[in-house]
């Protein structure tokens, strides 16, 4: 992966303490851990190769300067004291992967902000503010189908009768894996943190998309992240032979759904510009090949950096799946199963990100949505938050395939160290 990711690096992008190279080096070291065969990641979450990662991190951590602890919910803090303030500016991700996930998804957050006070210690820069890297537990939640742990944990936002309630793919609960980790739902509840000091949050994170490839830039300004909303929706007909049956007589619950899913992706950009909608799982009964398909369970992923918008659009949605089934002479049952609100970044925070990109790569910003959720969006029910995008190659993640260049890898932390000296300066 080093020799990949410097063979086109424009060494001229190494300055101001930032070493493209050893940010290259890092990051090919931690892709080593949990390597698949098939050139991916594999670090679930209170796996022994999680563990390893975080150990590596905190080696270098201490070659930064950082005075290192790891709390009661495996997040691992490395803290640089602030010369004259007793406020905290906080930067980081995660190193647990999705099974054969990519490299950059979560460790690129981790090693730009570690590169950041990497520089400062190179170049004997002290920032008046403390500033802590912080490595967060179990985000992608690949392990038990529920993540972001860490980040819960530290804003005391951790749903304990939830966790006891799961098990991994072996059967193993989530309080026995948290016993092989030395940690416990004891240990979980004193990694809360005392928010009054901590000022803000800032994530780097690939994109994920397409966005900033297409827009020819290498790095991206987030405006908010996008809140799901999954809802379970029911089509009802009646089951019946496929042969003898006539295609005037029929209550097929499956050609219901195609149209609602071919509806539900028009949807979308006439409510909001930042919307999604998503049909991404199917239960079809009886499901045989010469039934009439009886009845259609399916999912809708409903996704908006705004609240209302995303709401509006949930209405729609359900109202769709109505006016369908009841053209078809079919039952339906809509309700929504999940809800988490989405995170706006404030204008103040959006437009310090914008004017740190354009005083380092002196281009103009380019602000877009997060799709997907990340630590940040916990971290922000406390704190200010920003984020930072990387541009992804072909827009590809959570696969081998997973890729940003070290041109755009150096050129996003340039950014977040521009954006960091002016949140560890006095206001």
């Amino acid at each position: 992966m080093y020799e990949k990711l410097t063979e086109t690096y424009q060494s001229e992008l190494s300055h101001s303490g930032v070493d493209g190279s050893r940010l290259a080096n890092r990051l090919h070291e931690l892709s080593q851990i949990g390597c698949t065969d098939e050139g991916g990641s594999y670090r679930i979450s209170f796996s022994k190769e999680e563990q390893q990662a975080k150990d590596l991190v905190k080696k270098w951590m201490e070659e930064a300067g950082l005075k290192v602890s790891q709390d009661g919910a495996g997040n691992v803090i490395g803290r640089l004291e602030g010369t004259s303030s007793s406020a905290v500016i906080m930067s980081g991700s995660h190193v647990d992967s999705v099974p054969n996930g990519g490299h950059f998804d979560g460790p690129l957050g981790v090693l730009s902000a570690l590169e950041v006070a990497q520089a400062w210690k190179d170049t004997g820069y002290k920032p008046e503010k403390s500033y802590e890297v912080v490595v967060f537990t179990d985000e992608e939640g690949a392990r038990f189908e529920s993540g972001l742990t860490g980040s819960q944990a530290m804003t005391g936002a951790f749903n304990e009768s939830k966790k006891k309630t799961l098990t991994d793919s072996d059967g193993r609960s989530f309080e026995d894996i948290l016993a092989e980790n030395g940690l416990s739902f004891a240990t979980i509840k004193e990694a809360k943190r005392d928010f009054s000091s901590i000022e803000a949050f800032v994530e780097v994170h690939i994109e994920q998309g397409k966005r900033l490839e297409k827009e020819n830039l290498p790095v991206g300004v987030v405006q908010g992240i996008a809140g799901p909303s999954w809802v379970d929706i029911r089509f009802k007909g009646a089951a019946g032979h496929a042969g003898n049956t006539p295609m005037d007589d029929r209550q097929d619950a499956l050609i219901a759904t195609g149209r609602f899913i071919a509806e539900v992706e028009k949807l979308p950009p006439k409510i909001s510009p930042s919307a999604v909608a998503t049909v991404g799982k199917l239960h079809v009964k009886p499901n045989g090949i010469n039934v009439i398909p009886g009845e259609v369970q399916l999912t809708v992923d409903i996704r908006d950096i705004h609240e209302d918008t995303r709401d509006q659009l949930r209405e729609e949605v359900f109202s769709k799946a109505k006016q369908i089934a009841s053209e078809r002479h079919l039952e339906v049952e809509v309700k929504e199963i999940m809800s988490t609100p989405p995170v706006k970044v404030n204008d103040t925070m959006q437009q310090k990100a914008a004017r740190a990109m354009k005083d380092t790569l002196h281009t103009e910003p380019y602000f877009l949505p997060s799709g997907a959720g990340h630590d940040a969006m916990v971290i922000g029910e406390k704190t200010e938050i920003a984020m930072l995008f990387t541009r992804s190659k072909d827009g590809i993640s959570h696969n081998p395939a997973e890729w940003s260049s070290l041109n755009d890898c150096v050129q996003t932390v340039h950014v977040l160290k521009k954006l960091l000296e002016d949140l560890c300066s006095p206001s």
